[in-house]
């Protein structure tokens, strides 16, 4: 241990704790040494022996390794003190004191050269981040944490491939997305790593980019292994996790009521936990439900509350997702101007960058907004632009719908040839049930058993596009 330590440095700490304690260097030296070869010590010009070391350690009351490393003495129990601190305000809502508590320990783990500690710090800076909308930092952590972790088994990883995956997603990179997930779980079924908190944390991920491009057979098969792998979790906000986003696969498969008990019951588990965060979430979901039911009364209840919730812990991008849920709502209720006011206001927040695909719903609803308006030439720019950002995402299902929305005005206005031409188009990118253009989907993992039979989700393909509203609520954020 002394080897790796600098003597100047050891040499600067015997001082400076000899002279705390008023101690004079033949004090400090004896029985065993000499004032003199204390003197060479302080002066950097001799290393010490493990022996000389542990000496002069007892006699100035502090431990070997605090004295040869010059880390306090419990800096190990008081990081992960700090640590925990930090994930439980990340846990109650509040962003930015987690934030700040994750860099504290990040930055003291570095100093003191604390590796075990870096990885967790910068993955709670990642989910910060992803909660307040910074995706290129939220990138930025969570690669570093992965290059922190590059030689421990995948398993240790997979929350920081996750991270990845999520901050591409929400950038409207849902292909990428997808590849990063399916290829960390072919790796860890075909290394025979299984892990059930590591694939739970993964399938459960795929299932928010496997929906919006439109292959909700495939997030089915996602959720069904996952709600397998469920009894073996040791994480409850796993589990808890797991229900939230398998509740989307029952709302593509039309299974409301059932999407509905698979929502409370991730709510009584993040109220038990309290994940402020994920339980807003549940509301978001809920509303989703409602809505696509027709109760917008009871949607629009949970949406605000949803939004509320989410503001409130400063989740901005979040936030940003549920006024488009919440905007098509009030459309629906005929509350156009409002819609109207909370999506313009919307896009001035959001862009190609930073949530593509409810930048796109967002421009697709105010095109219906038009058409309500009888504005043919307002809807038609905005299912337009709405079409530039999802051809950029790649949201098979939703550029399928919006063609049809704007061959559908084009043909009205006379345009047929122009019409026919969205229509091919809107075809071309209509995906059979369950595929992407990513090949296979991932192998299943070996469930053992007891684990239960994988037929606890959806085993129905939904349809190709996600219906009347926006992409549906973003399940990746757990």
């Amino acid at each position: 241990m002394t080897s790796e330590q600098d003597p100047a440095d050891i040499g600067r700490r015997v001082r400076q704790l000899r002279r705390e304690r008023h101690l004079t260097q033949r004090m400090l030296a004896e029985p065993a040494y000499t004032a003199a070869y204390v003197s060479t010590v302080e002066a950097g010009r001799v290393h010490p022996s493990e022996a000389a070391l542990r000496h002069l350690a007892e006699r100035l009351g502090v431990t070997f390794d605090e004295l040869a490393t010059g880390r306090p003495a419990h800096l190990a129990t008081e990081l992960g003190i700090a640590l925990a601190d930090a994930q439980s305000a990340l846990a109650d809502g509040d962003t930015a004191e987690a934030a700040r508590r994750f860099t504290a320990v990040r930055d003291r783990a570095d100093h003191y050269g604390v590796e075990s500690v870096r990885p967790a710090a910068l993955l709670g800076l990642g989910d910060c981040a992803l909660e307040a909308g910074r995706l290129d930092d939220a990138r930025e952590h969570f690669e570093q944490a992965e290059r922190l972790l590059a030689d421990e088994p995948l398993p240790r990883r997979a929350a920081a491939i996750r991270g990845r995956a999520v901050a591409h997603l929400l950038a409207g990179e849902l292909r990428y997305a997808c590849y990063l997930l399916e290829t960390a779980i072919d790796r860890l079924n075909a290394g025979g790593l299984h892990d059930p908190d590591a694939l739970l944390l993964l399938y459960s991920a795929a299932i928010g980019p496997y929906m919006d491009m439109g292959a909700h057979a495939r997030a089915a098969q996602a959720a069904e292994l996952a709600l397998a792998l469920a009894p073996d979790a040791t994480d409850p906000a796993l589990v808890a996790g797991l229900h939230r986003s398998v509740a989307r696969t029952l709302i593509a498969d039309g299974r409301a009521a059932e999407a509905d008990a698979s929502l409370a019951k991730a709510q009584a588990l993040y109220q038990r936990l309290r994940l402020t965060s994920d339980l807003a979430k549940c509301h978001w979901m809920r509303g989703y439900v409602h809505a696509q039911a027709g109760d917008l009364a009871r949607a629009e209840d949970e949406l605000r509350t949803a939004r509320a919730m989410l503001a409130s812990r400063q989740a901005e991008l979040f936030t940003h997702q549920v006024d488009v849920e919440l905007a098509d709502v009030l459309r629906r209720r005929g509350r156009h101007e409002q819609a109207d006011d909370l999506l313009r206001s919307l896009l001035d927040r959001i862009g190609p960058d930073r949530g593509t695909v409810h930048a796109a719903g967002a421009h697709r609803l105010l095109g219906l907004i038009a058409e309500d308006r009888d504005d043919p030439d307002t809807a038609e720019r905005h299912y337009v632009d709405a079409l530039a950002l999802l051809e950029r995402a790649g949201a098979a299902g939703d550029l399928a719908d919006l063609c049809r929305l704007l061959g559908d005005l084009l043909r009205r206005t006379g345009r047929v040839e122009r019409a026919l031409d969205v229509y091919r188009t809107g075809l071309g990118h209509r995906a059979a049930p369950g595929t992407t253009t990513l090949g296979p989907a991932p192998a299943a993992p070996p469930i053992p058993t007891s684990a239960g039979p994988a037929t606890a989700g959806p085993t129905t393909p939904g349809p190709t596009t996600t219906g009347p509203a926006t992409t549906g609520p973003a399940t990746t954020g757990g």
